[in-house]
């Protein structure tokens, strides 16, 4: 005997399959919201925290390279100050406003300072005494 192949029929949607469904795409739903609301805030701490280093980064950058001008401005500042110093040395000179450049002697023995007195420390007064400010409440 050959089994008879049996059709089903797909029930009609009642209210309650309808209710069933509903409540289904809410869940599905708050689950997939939820998802993405702590994706997206993972996103944004990456790119905050990216976005720190890169700042700090560029301001030591900044800091260096505003380091490394100041030294060389300086280094030249000093070189045109003693340029400028060794040219006007004997003109200075000849108008009697600058001795000519001499070595350096050698420095002379000092006398050793005295013993510093020390005195003793005045006594303190107390400090007056306020009157008391009650409030006109």
């Amino acid at each position: 005997m050959a089994a008879k192949k049996q059709t089903r029929k797909t029930p009609e949607p009642t209210l309650r399959h309808v209710w069933l469904a509903g409540l289904g795409l809410i869940a599905v739903a708050r689950r997939e919201t939820l998802g993405a609301a702590a994706e997206a805030v993972g996103k944004l701490q990456a790119v905050r925290e990216q976005a720190e280093a890169l700042a700090g980064q560029a301001q030591r950058d900044a800091l260096a390279r505003l380091a490394n001008a100041r030294e060389q401005g300086e280094a030249s500042v000093e070189r045109f100050s003693a340029d400028v110093e060794a040219r006007l040395q004997p003109v200075l000179a000849k108008l009697g406003l600058k001795k000519p450049a001499r070595t350096k002697a050698a420095p002379r023995a000092r006398k050793k300072p005295a013993a510093k007195r020390t005195r003793a420390a005045a006594p303190r007064k107390p400090a007056p005494k306020r009157p008391v400010r009650r409030s006109r409440a």
